[in-house]
């Protein structure tokens, strides 16, 4: 297992969300591709920058997807997505990314990925 070094972020809101792709090695490859580094879309990234997040990760096991969300203490979720969904080139996004998900093509992402409950945490 290779791990990686996280950026010092110091106080922030986290959250954590999963989606399921396809059950298909295409579509899940497909998947892969369009968040790479170079065939992401440029204008996706900034305005996940522009509402406020301050890093997003996505991890993949088979068909699960986990996204981990990065925040100010600040930040409200409903109206960061909701000023998103705004955004240039946002639905067109979320309608070609839907193909792969297996979810409605008029779906918003915080109407397709589903907000996990922290069970468990090491430190206090």
């Amino acid at each position: 297992m290779e791990g990686f070094v996280q950026k010092p972020l110091g106080q922030t809101k986290r959250y954590v969300q999963t989606l399921d792709l396809k059950d298909d090695p295409a579509m899940i490859e497909a998947y892969r591709r369009c968040h790479s580094a170079e065939h992401h879309w440029k204008e996706i990234r900034e305005g996940i920058k522009a509402v406020g997040i301050l890093e997003m990760e996505i991890y993949i096991l088979g068909t699960r997807l986990v996204m981990i969300v990065d925040t100010p203490l600040d930040f409200d979720w409903q109206t960061a997505m909701s000023r998103l969904a705004t955004l240039p080139r946002q639905a067109e996004w979320e309608a070609f990314v839907a193909k792969l998900q297996g979810c409605p093509e008029n779906a918003r992402s915080d109407e397709k990925w589903h907000m996990m409950d922290r069970m468990f945490y090491l430190y206090e």
